[in-house]
């Protein structure tokens, strides 16, 4: 039967295929997909799995004292006939085989298939044996979660892995997806995500509309009314998430699926014309990325260089195991040589709120023990509260320099004392690296404007940075006080809001008015329906994920910035800037 989920839309454009849930789980489960060579190898962890826990059962029974009850005796055959039960060792197998998905999610898949067919039993007692199988799949997940930790593996060594799932295309479903498992997931098969939590300005929203793939975030009950291998279609326009659509109603999804896909292919078109309003002013377009890999999609987008490469992505899913300077030097050289001598801009770690470690070194803090984590110890703070790790990471950026065009830019940048600090850690590296008789380059200096007191005191700043990027996702949140990531306040999450226009516009001016280089790198920079507003405070230099880069072309070809400019005042001055512009730049409303 078709049924219909009401979410949020975050990311334009409709995805249809088979529902692949990553239900939640007690223990923390990898998803990875495996080539054809690991699906024997994966089989054989599963096997091993259920004998070791098995052995584990029959221990407990033989060693059970003689006055136990006769029912834990008798709970223990179940488990025991649980563990080799078709359903349960089969079905798991069939995962890993026609889905490559490896053995700890092929278990937990198979898991969220049983657990609905006891939900739907009549009879009372059969339905509460759903929890002896929770128990066993317990049981055999700890076992796989150590026997990955012995083998070093996991999400972070499964990463390199290819991406398989069979020749149906697969969406994803979850309660939510957290930003290294966005990471893991963003090559892969998945066409579309749905999600059962989140806002507009979540994190999963920000990488589905970066991936440019359809996504509805925000839909409650998602993940318990859709089933595994469930049809569904993700309206991203609408919001909806349609459950085993009628032949109807997929054929008229697919074919707006095709017109999607002729505007895409007439939009790549731009990717080597020059970005150049209609008076002439040339405007710079710059690609965000968070692995070395993705330096080519950059360069295929025509981007003219890289203005934020995340780092603490080569920080994510590695437990104790982080980074040293040597892998860091290599990651941040493989992007600079990809880019062809265009500039690459590397952002220190920005670890914390929605992204943290699995450990934060001496800080012993994790996320989830932090009452406000967005305003607790994070990226620059976090850094300096870490010298030797700091310095590291600067040492690893500035060798990467004598290989091209690197900027360094400092995130969440609040307090002068924390210019001073960063600058005595940069000398600092410097000098280590010229003792030790190693290479590198000159790099410029920059600071992320995404601290309201940033913005506010940006003349102060700008005597000690070569340029500034406006973080604009950070800067709204922190400039309104709301958690963008939080579903119950995200209606309240405002781009638009006329202080966080006046701060955008304050930083803008100051920056050209003193000669020195701005950008946003914020979701703003990657939204058509903010370009024309952006032109007119002055902005020249955008920087957005590289599938954006074509859309945001076509509106710059088609700007006067000029005319666009004299009709700021008047926008800046609405109670409603939204209507404002739309009115004075010619923008429809519902871009």
């Amino acid at each position: 039967m078709s049924i219909q989920v009401f979410g949020m839309a975050v990311s334009r454009g409709v995805a249809i295929g088979r529902a692949v849930l990553v239900a939640s789980s007690r223990i923390d489960v990898a998803h990875y997909f495996v080539g054809p060579d690991q699906v024997a190898a994966e089989i054989e962890r599963l096997r091993m799995a259920r004998n070791v826990v098995a052995a584990e059962l029959s221990s407990l029974q033989a060693d059970m004292p003689a006055d136990a009850p006769a029912e834990l005796s008798a709970l223990l055959d179940v488990h025991l006939m649980l563990l080799h039960d078709d359903t349960l060792s089969s079905a798991t197998k069939h995962w890993i085989v026609e889905r490559h998905y490896n053995a700890e999610w092929a278990l937990s898949a198979q898991l969220e298939v049983l657990a609905r067919q006891f939900d739907e039993m009549e009879d009372e007692y059969l339905r509460e044996r759903k929890a002896d199988v929770e128990q066993v799949v317990e049981r055999m997940l700890q076992f796989l979660a150590r026997d990955a930790g012995r083998a070093g593996g996991g999400i972070a060594q499964a990463a390199l892995a290819p991406d398989f799932g069979g020749e149906e295309p697969l969406v994803l479903v979850a309660n939510d997806v957290a930003p290294a498992d966005m990471l893991q997931f963003k090559r892969s098969v998945f066409t579309g995500f749905v999600t059962d939590v989140g806002g507009q300005n979540s994190h999963t929203a920000i990488v589905a509309r970066s991936m440019d793939i359809p996504a509805v975030v925000g839909a409650r009950e998602a993940s318990r009314l859709i089933r595994q291998d469930d049809w569904i279609v993700i309206d991203g326009d609408a919001g909806v998430v349609v459950v085993n659509p009628s032949q109807i109603v997929l054929e008229e999804y697919r074919f707006r699926q095709r017109q999607s896909e002729l505007e895409r292919a007439r939009l790549h078109r731009l990717r080597n014309t020059p970005a150049v309003t209609l008076d002439g002013q040339a405007i710079e377009l710059l690609a965000n990325i968070e692995m070395p890999g993705d330096a080519a999609a950059a360069v295929e987008s025509g981007a003219v260089g890289v203005g934020l490469f995340r780092s603490e992505f080569l920080f994510m899913n590695r437990a104790d195991d982080l980074p040293g300077e040597d892998e860091q030097f290599e990651a941040y050289r493989e992007a600079v040589l990809a880019m062809n001598g265009l500039p690459v801009t590397v952002r220190t770690v920005d670890i914390g709120a929605d992204k943290p470690l699995e450990r934060l070194s001496s800080a012993e803090l994790r996320h989830e023990h932090v009452l406000n984590p967005a305003l607790g110890l994070r990226a620059i703070r976090w850094s300096l509260s870490e010298p030797g790790m700091f310095r590291q990471q600067l040492r690893a950026i500035l060798r990467a320099s004598a290989f091209g065009k690197v900027r360094i830019l400092i995130p969440m940048i609040a307090h002068l004392s924390e210019v001073r600090l960063t600058f005595e850690a940069l000398a600092r590296a410097r000098q280590q690296l010229d003792d030790a008789g190693r290479a590198h380059g000159r790099v410029e200096i920059g600071a992320m404007i995404e601290v309201p007191a940033a913005a506010l005191q940006i003349e102060a700043f700008l005597r000690h940075f070569d340029f500034v990027s406006i973080g604009t996702n950070d800067l709204i949140q922190y400039a309104l006080a709301i958690d963008r990531a939080d579903e119950a306040v995200a209606h309240l999450y405002d781009p638009w809001h006329p202080a966080v226009l006046h701060l955008v516009a304050m930083t803008i001016e100051a920056a050209n008015r003193l000669g020195r280089g701005v950008s946003v790198c914020g979701e703003m920079a990657g939204d058509p329906a903010f370009t024309d507003l952006l032109l007119a405070m002055g902005l020249r230099s955008f920087s957005m994920h590289p599938s954006r880069i074509a859309l945001i072309k076509q509106r710059i070809l088609r700007a006067d910035t000029r005319r666009l400019a004299s009709a700021l005042p008047a926008v800046l001055s609405a109670d409603d800037c939204s209507a404002a512009s739309a009115r004075h730049f010619g923008l429809p409303s519902s871009v």
